[in-house]
């Protein structure tokens, strides 16, 4: 074998297993496997995970933070006015040079797939040139995919539908929509029907911003299921932050969550992002920003997270780890419980890689041996910790690592040095 890992705790909870890798995928996994590899890592009972997968990010828009000028209000208005007022100021070269800083720090962090949306609402399209560039370049080491986002609005903005059609025809993956940012409820109803048939007419996924707002009758999302249940679409369709959800009576909740399941539709909550600039006009009580994700879960309905914003005008911090955004998920949907921890750590993981359409991901013969070595036990423990990434492997070679988390005490009659671990 090229590689074998010994001794690993994986996700699923399995203990002291190997993993044999040949030729960028595994061979084979087991206790004690009867192999020997070129190259030997002993994981020391350490987490081996798939990499991490940020299902909702803005990758044209990372690192711009303070051009042309700063969110005073920090409001999310105030960052779609600031980015409207950007646009004319960026260039090709300033994209791709931020956009390939971030997959630095993505790559350090073990996000080794990020699902990207591209405003496609500037004629000339220079976002979208600069990050199907940057696809190319990091295709070795990141799978990128694209959406087409019409950040103005796709009936809202002159053109914008024209410019979303060139962007699928230069090569983006997935057709992406603002239902909730068209003038009128009709006209996002209408943006809903008119995106998705243009994308089931060509085969492709569809990832919309869906009710990113406290109205509770901004209620798109059961648009969106309707016409991905009418159109065959199941599987295919995704509703990003959806944070209408947590104004809607329960009643009207009830009866939506059956019909977005039986419509295939997955859901992207952005916890960072959703606590931050939701609820704005609230005094107290406050509402928390946040979809229903444990109530989403329990109907059965694939439920994500996304960093969404590094950086950029919505979001002064962030630094592309996805344990981060899954750390603040958690709290704000009170996801304590040991099982539900665990749940939010596959949310940034498996639900979506599966979401994305992610080919060979997992830890099993012949999957893609990309894979993490984290400073932790356990799933849950990574969470507590956001834990190092002591090894990050794209296709069974290194291409991060990192040294284990620890500090050296000075303290009379007590250990040299801590990890933060319980029991070592």
């Amino acid at each position: 074998m090229d590689l074998v890992i010994r001794n690993a705790s994986l996700p699923d909870g399995r203990r002291s297993i190997d993993i044999a890798i040949e030729g960028g995928r595994i061979a084979a996994v087991g206790p004690a496997l009867p192999v020997q590899g070129a190259q030997e890592i002993d994981a020391a009972g350490d987490l081996v995970t798939p990499p991490f997968v940020d299902a909702h990010f803005h990758m044209d828009a990372t690192l711009s933070y303070g051009l042309p000028r700063v969110n005073a209000s920090g409001t999310l208005l105030e960052g779609i006015a600031l980015w409207g007022e950007l646009k004319p100021q960026l260039t090709q070269d300033a994209l791709v040079q931020r956009a390939l800083q971030y997959c630095d720090w993505a790559v350090a962090r073990g996000l080794l797939a990020i699902r990207s949306h591209v405003d496609i609402c500037d004629p000339r399209l220079l976002a979208v040139e600069a990050l199907l560039d940057v696809k190319r370049q990091v295709a070795p080491y990141l799978d990128l995919q694209l959406v087409a986002f019409p950040q103005d609005g796709i009936l809202r903005s002159p053109g914008a539908f024209d410019n979303l059609k060139r962007a699928i025809a230069m090569g983006v993956d997935v057709v992406g929509g603002i239902p909730h940012f068209e003038r009128t409820m009709a006209d996002g109803a209408e943006s809903v029907r008119l995106l998705c048939e243009f994308a089931c007419e060509r085969g492709l996924m569809v990832d919309m911003h869906c009710d990113e707002s406290d109205d509770p009758l901004s209620r798109h999302i059961e648009t969106l299921a309707f016409h991905s249940q009418r159109l065959g679409m199941q599987g295919r369709v995704t509703g990003s932050h959806l944070t209408s959800m947590h104004s809607m009576d329960n009643y009207y909740v009830s009866k939506l969550l059956p019909l977005i399941r039986e419509a295939g539709v997955a859901a992207i909550a952005n916890p960072l992002i959703n606590i931050t600039l939701q609820a704005r006009h609230d005094t107290y009580p406050k509402r928390r920003g946040m979809t229903r994700v444990p109530e989403m879960l329990a109907a059965g309905i694939p439920v994500a997270f996304g960093h969404d914003c590094v950086m950029d005008p919505w979001y002064s911090l962030g630094s592309g780890d996805m344990l981060e955004v899954a750390h603040m998920g958690l709290h704000v949907a009170q996801m304590t419980g040991q099982q539900a921890m665990h749940e939010c750590f596959l949310a940034v993981t498996e639900t979506p890689a599966a979401i994305l359409g992610l080919d060979g991901y997992g830890i099993a013969p012949g999957c893609h041996a990309d894979l993490l070595i984290l400073d932790c036990s356990s799933t849950v423990e990574a969470l507590r910790l956001r834990a190092a990434r002591r090894l990050v492997l794209r296709r069974g070679k290194i291409v991060s690592e990192a040294p284990r988390a620890s500090a050296r005490l000075h303290l009379p009659g007590r250990p040299e040095t801590v990890n933060f671990r319980l029991g070592r």
